[in-house]
């Protein structure tokens, strides 16, 4: 996983020569999804993490990232919406993971209890949210109905999944 980074001060990130950089930023890896019937649920978490290391070390999140930005540049964003749209579009499931903060946060005085993200309009059937915020993963389905009449079946099935995953873990003393 990621070193946390940690967060400046907003003083420090508005100063006139701050290098912190504003905006959303924008990248995506596309990952074979893996189904079959597994004794060992730890299988799974090996072939994910062998993979996303092969990913992480390759420069294919770099190349679309300035793939983007170049496109933007020379084309316009319309142009550029135009050509990155063709391989979302194709996609079945986007997952997206959001590192929230570790301890609780409030806002005005009232305790934060929880935070889960969502979008609206994308043209994948399944969309999953996984944010972590003070020691607890929260993790928010977007599902077309047509496609997934029953999404609180996978829900539960997530759930069994990570459970018995933490249970490998903890069994064989790595938790």
């Amino acid at each position: 996983m990621r070193s946390n980074i940690g967060s400046k001060p907003l003083a420090d990130m508005m100063a006139q020569d701050s290098k912190c950089r504003w905006g959303n930023y924008f990248g995506f890896i596309i990952l074979p999804f893996h189904m079959g019937l597994q004794t060992d649920p730890l299988v799974y978490l090996k072939l994910s993490k062998s993979m996303m290391a092969r990913k992480k070390h390759s420069y294919h999140a770099l190349l679309v990232y300035f793939s983007i930005k170049i496109a933007i540049k020379v084309f316009g964003t319309k142009a550029a919406a135009t050509i990155l749209n063709r391989p979302v579009k194709n996609l079945t499931t986007c997952v997206s993971n959001i590192v929230g903060p570790m301890e609780e946060i409030s806002f005005r005085g009232h305790p934060i209890t929880y935070i889960a993200l969502s979008s609206y309009g994308h043209s994948q059937p399944l969309l999953v949210h996984y944010v972590s915020y003070a020691g607890k993963m929260i993790i928010s389905l977007a599902v077309d109905p047509t496609i997934i009449p029953d999404p609180h079946k996978i829900c539960d099935d997530m759930e069994v999944s990570l459970k018995s995953m933490k249970a490998a873990l903890s069994e064989r003393g790595l938790l």
